[in-house]
């Protein structure tokens, strides 16, 4: 049953990672901003829902379904890297850092900023 839940979860993680990613592409051009969002989306709310759960008495598949396989599927950082060096590779090293660094900075406030509000639910 645990293999399902997190199949279940990274399956609907990865949708939404797509069309998210397909929405921001469609509505500003091609870009890396969708991965960008989700990498700082996921940031924030898996912060939130490990603070909730932490505090909890859900029981370990909720944890699998939401925290393994959801978010585990729809934060994208290997995505990040890879389109970071394309960005490198293709001579826009300033863009490509900004993209890495952003993403690690605004990625770590938005976990904190996360914390926080589960920590006041």
């Amino acid at each position: 049953m645990h293999w399902i839940l997190v199949a279940v979860g990274g399956a609907l993680g990865a949708l939404s990672r797509y069309a998210i990613d397909r929405a921001v592409n469609a509505y500003i051009g091609p870009t890396v901003l969708g991965i960008f969002l989700i990498n700082i989306t996921g940031s924030f709310l898996l912060g939130v829902f490990a603070t909730a759960y932490d505090a909890s008495e859900w029981p370990a598949s909720t944890r699998l379904l939401i925290a393994v396989g959801f978010f585990g599927s729809y934060t994208t950082f290997s995505t990040l890297t890879v389109a970071s060096i394309q960005l490198a590779d293709g001579g826009d090293l300033a863009r490509a850092a900004l993209n890495i660094l952003g993403s690690i900075a605004v990625g770590l406030a938005a976990a904190f900023a996360g914390i926080l509000v589960g920590r006041a639910l």
